[in-house]
């Protein structure tokens, strides 16, 4: 690189920089944030996993309520679960293909959500991830109106995390923060089984 090249790019580094330190400048508000990762593809559960793993990084405790495919072996699991400061709930019996029980898939839907209303209003818990919660309104095991009041009165420092595909258009407009994780390819099309640690 050319010394002139050099100083375009520190140039252009620098006001790259002053414009995010502005910004990071005027973020001063701390709290508690919902966050909706949607979408068709693959990956939201296993990003608000991984926000587990940063709250427990900082020494703060996490819940997890996994609806639909609680009946799932799943890695994540098998690791936080043994961890003192997760609550980890299966509140569900597999995905509705297999299951081929509505009124089951109902009645597990609402325990799960019994418990997560629990969690939702300890202040102790600094998140909670409600995994594929957005199917329970889809398939109308429960309906936006139960859910959403305990989210909103939720302890002001608590985040909650909610994933699962075609979140409705009222949660999305609720959440602080949304990501829509597009479906561009995926092993499984080409005859891959999920493999262990990556999918499941």
């Amino acid at each position: 690189m050319s010394d002139v090249e050099n100083a375009r790019h520190k140039e252009r580094a620098q006001r790259h920089k002053a414009v995010v330190d502005a910004k990071i400048a005027a973020a001063q508000e701390d709290k508690g944030l919902l966050l909706v990762l949607t979408g068709n593809g693959k990956g939201k559960s296993s990003s608000a996993f991984g926000m587990v793993a940063r709250t427990l990084g900082y020494g703060r405790k996490a819940a997890v309520f996994q609806f639909i495919k609680g009946a799932e072996n799943v890695g994540e699991r098998a690791f936080f679960s043994r961890h003192p400061d997760v609550i980890w709930e299966k509140c569900g019996e597999g995905f509705t293909w297999e299951t081929q029980d509505r009124e089951r898939d109902i009645a597990a839907a609402r325990a799960g959500w019994e418990q997560a209303k629990v969690a939702l209003a300890d202040p102790s818990i600094s998140l909670i991830v409600l995994d594929e919660l957005t199917y329970l309104v889809t398939y109308r095991y429960l309906e936006l109106g139960e859910i959403m009041p305990a989210i909103l009165a939720r302890p002001a420092m608590q985040h909650v995390v909610i994933t699962g595909r075609a979140a409705h258009d009222d949660l999305i407009e609720a959440a602080d923060t949304v990501s829509a994780i597009r479906d561009v390819k995926h092993a499984f099309r080409a005859g891959v089984r999920a493999q262990e640690g990556i999918d499941r």
